[in-house]
């Protein structure tokens, strides 16, 4: 079993008070694998639907940003591997 990853950057290394941080975050799970679910709907008729396929992650990763300082980190996005948060120096 495989251990999480994740790198952290901010987007400088000094700030000014009340600038603007952005944190970028990039994190991986290698024993995090999606599964395609394929959906047949049947009515009583015994008619049915096109198949619809979904595909999900499960258990994936979650990305929180406390800091020491008590700032609030906003999530700017996250696409499941980067996530990018914002605050204010």
């Amino acid at each position: 079993m495989a251990a999480p990853t994740a790198t952290a950057a901010l987007n400088a290394s000094v700030f000014a008070p009340g600038e603007q941080m952005l944190l970028t975050v990039t994190y991986s799970d290698a024993d995090t694998k999606p599964l395609t679910v394929t959906i047949v709907v049947t009515d009583a008729q015994g008619n049915s639907s096109a198949p619809v396929k979904v595909t999900a992650v499960i258990d994936p990763l979650t990305v929180t940003v406390t800091d020491n300082s008590g700032r609030t980190w906003t999530r700017v996005s996250d696409n499941g591997s980067v996530a990018v948060y914002r605050s204010v120096a």
